[in-house]
Protein backbone atom coordinates (compact mmCIF):
# COMPACT_ATOMS: atom_id res chain seq x y z
CA UNK A 1 0.00 0.00 0.00
CA UNK A 2 3.03 2.30 0.85
CA UNK A 3 4.54 2.05 -2.90
CA UNK A 4 0.97 2.81 -4.25
CA UNK A 5 0.69 5.87 -2.26
CA UNK A 6 4.25 6.92 -3.32
CA UNK A 7 3.82 6.55 -6.67
CA UNK A 8 0.08 8.11 -6.55
CA UNK A 9 1.35 11.22 -4.58
CA UNK A 10 4.56 11.40 -6.96
CA UNK A 11 2.32 11.44 -10.38
CA UNK A 12 -1.05 12.90 -8.88
CA UNK A 13 -0.56 16.57 -10.26
CA UNK A 14 -0.24 15.25 -13.57
CA UNK A 15 -3.02 12.95 -13.47
CA UNK A 16 -5.08 15.68 -11.67
CA UNK A 17 -3.98 18.19 -14.04
CA UNK A 18 -5.25 16.03 -17.29
CA UNK A 19 -8.30 14.57 -15.55
CA UNK A 20 -10.13 16.89 -13.86
CA UNK A 21 -10.42 18.84 -17.14
CA UNK A 22 -13.14 16.76 -18.40
CA UNK A 23 -15.77 15.01 -15.86
CA UNK A 24 -17.77 12.08 -16.57
CA UNK A 25 -21.55 12.20 -15.41
CA UNK A 26 -20.66 9.59 -12.50
CA UNK A 27 -17.19 11.85 -11.48
CA UNK A 28 -18.64 15.21 -10.42
CA UNK A 29 -16.61 18.21 -10.38
CA UNK A 30 -13.13 18.81 -9.06
CA UNK A 31 -13.39 23.02 -8.89
CA UNK A 32 -13.80 24.85 -5.53
CA UNK A 33 -17.45 24.25 -5.06
CA UNK A 34 -16.63 20.00 -4.07
CA UNK A 35 -13.86 21.35 -1.40
CA UNK A 36 -17.05 23.21 -0.18
CA UNK A 37 -19.15 20.63 -0.34
CA UNK A 38 -16.32 18.47 1.14
CA UNK A 39 -16.34 20.67 4.60
CA UNK A 40 -19.36 18.83 5.78
CA UNK A 41 -17.31 15.41 5.76
CA UNK A 42 -14.34 17.23 7.12
CA UNK A 43 -15.54 18.98 9.79
CA UNK A 44 -17.45 15.58 11.07
CA UNK A 45 -14.32 13.73 10.81
CA UNK A 46 -12.63 16.69 12.87
CA UNK A 47 -15.25 16.31 15.53
CA UNK A 48 -15.02 12.57 15.72
CA UNK A 49 -11.61 12.11 16.04
CA UNK A 50 -10.54 15.92 18.33
CA UNK A 51 -8.73 17.53 15.57
CA UNK A 52 -9.42 21.42 15.89
CA UNK A 53 -8.74 22.52 12.58
CA UNK A 54 -9.56 25.48 10.39
CA UNK A 55 -9.54 26.19 7.28
CA UNK A 56 -7.68 28.39 4.90
CA UNK A 57 -8.91 29.96 1.81
CA UNK A 58 -8.55 26.94 -0.48
CA UNK A 59 -10.69 24.91 2.01
CA UNK A 60 -7.67 23.15 3.42
CA UNK A 61 -8.52 22.21 6.98
CA UNK A 62 -5.36 22.09 9.06
CA UNK A 63 -4.36 22.44 12.90
CA UNK A 64 -0.91 22.94 13.68
CA UNK A 65 0.69 20.98 16.52
CA UNK A 66 3.79 21.94 16.52
CA UNK A 67 5.07 24.30 14.56
CA UNK A 68 8.73 24.00 13.89
CA UNK A 69 11.28 25.86 13.24
CA UNK A 70 13.64 27.17 10.76
CA UNK A 71 12.90 27.68 7.22
CA UNK A 72 9.53 26.99 5.92
CA UNK A 73 9.11 24.16 2.50
CA UNK A 74 9.10 26.02 -0.76
CA UNK A 75 7.70 24.84 -4.08
CA UNK A 76 11.24 23.42 -4.90
CA UNK A 77 12.03 22.04 -1.72
CA UNK A 78 12.41 18.22 -0.55
CA UNK A 79 10.59 17.07 2.29
CA UNK A 80 11.57 14.41 5.04
CA UNK A 81 8.32 13.57 6.06
CA UNK A 82 6.50 10.48 8.06
CA UNK A 83 2.82 10.53 8.08
CA UNK A 84 -0.54 8.55 8.51
CA UNK A 85 -3.59 8.69 6.35
CA UNK A 86 -7.04 7.78 6.80
CA UNK A 87 -10.11 8.07 4.62
CA UNK A 88 -13.33 10.26 6.05
CA UNK A 89 -14.97 7.08 7.83
CA UNK A 90 -11.53 6.74 9.93
CA UNK A 91 -10.51 3.45 8.17
CA UNK A 92 -6.85 3.26 7.44
CA UNK A 93 -4.91 4.45 3.67
CA UNK A 94 -0.98 4.43 4.64
CA UNK A 95 1.34 5.40 6.54
CA UNK A 96 5.09 6.13 6.76
CA UNK A 97 7.14 5.66 9.68
CA UNK A 98 10.13 6.05 8.72
CA UNK A 99 10.88 9.38 7.22
CA UNK A 100 10.09 9.50 3.21
CA UNK A 101 11.56 12.00 0.81
CA UNK A 102 9.14 13.84 -1.42
CA UNK A 103 9.73 16.87 -4.12
CA UNK A 104 7.21 19.90 -2.85
CA UNK A 105 6.27 20.02 -6.53
CA UNK A 106 5.17 15.87 -7.01
CA UNK A 107 2.49 16.16 -3.87
CA UNK A 108 -0.94 16.63 -4.05
CA UNK A 109 -1.86 19.98 -3.75
CA UNK A 110 -3.23 19.61 -0.01
CA UNK A 111 -0.04 19.11 0.83
CA UNK A 112 1.87 21.57 -1.43
CA UNK A 113 -0.59 24.10 0.51
CA UNK A 114 -0.42 22.63 4.24
CA UNK A 115 3.27 21.88 4.69
CA UNK A 116 4.56 25.64 4.32
CA UNK A 117 2.72 26.11 7.43
CA UNK A 118 5.17 23.98 9.06
CA UNK A 119 9.01 24.14 9.84
CA UNK A 120 11.30 21.50 10.35
CA UNK A 121 10.43 19.22 13.45
CA UNK A 122 6.94 20.81 12.78
CA UNK A 123 3.50 18.42 12.72
CA UNK A 124 0.62 19.45 11.14
CA UNK A 125 -2.81 17.48 10.74
CA UNK A 126 -4.41 18.22 7.38
CA UNK A 127 -8.36 17.67 6.75
CA UNK A 128 -7.92 18.14 2.72
CA UNK A 129 -10.77 18.67 0.31
CA UNK A 130 -11.24 16.10 -2.37
CA UNK A 131 -10.34 18.52 -5.10
CA UNK A 132 -7.11 19.35 -3.24
CA UNK A 133 -6.54 15.47 -3.15
CA UNK A 134 -6.53 13.02 -5.85
CA UNK A 135 -9.68 14.69 -7.27
CA UNK A 136 -11.84 13.10 -9.84
CA UNK A 137 -9.18 10.98 -10.58
CA UNK A 138 -8.63 8.75 -7.70
CA UNK A 139 -6.10 6.05 -7.20
CA UNK A 140 -7.04 3.04 -8.95
CA UNK A 141 -7.60 0.13 -6.34
CA UNK A 142 -6.84 2.24 -3.36
CA UNK A 143 -8.09 5.92 -3.14
CA UNK A 144 -11.82 6.34 -4.70
CA UNK A 145 -12.32 9.35 -6.53
CA UNK A 146 -13.65 12.50 -5.17
CA UNK A 147 -12.41 11.00 -1.84
CA UNK A 148 -11.20 13.73 0.86
CA UNK A 149 -8.52 12.56 2.86
CA UNK A 150 -6.83 13.04 6.75
CA UNK A 151 -2.90 12.83 7.03
CA UNK A 152 -0.87 13.61 10.31
CA UNK A 153 2.38 14.73 9.16
CA UNK A 154 5.48 15.24 10.60
CA UNK A 155 8.09 17.78 9.02
CA UNK A 156 11.37 15.43 9.47
CA UNK A 157 13.77 17.87 7.13
CA UNK A 158 13.43 20.07 4.08
CA UNK A 159 16.45 20.12 1.57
Amino acid sequence: MKRVLVIAISISAVVYAFSCSKTSPNQGSCSGPKAVADSSQLLAFAKKYGVNAVADTSWLYYEIIKPGSGPSPSASSKVFVRYAARFMDGSYLDSSAVSTRFSMDSLIKGWQYGLPKIKPGGQIKLLVPSALAYGCAGVAGAIPVNAPLYFNIYLDSLK
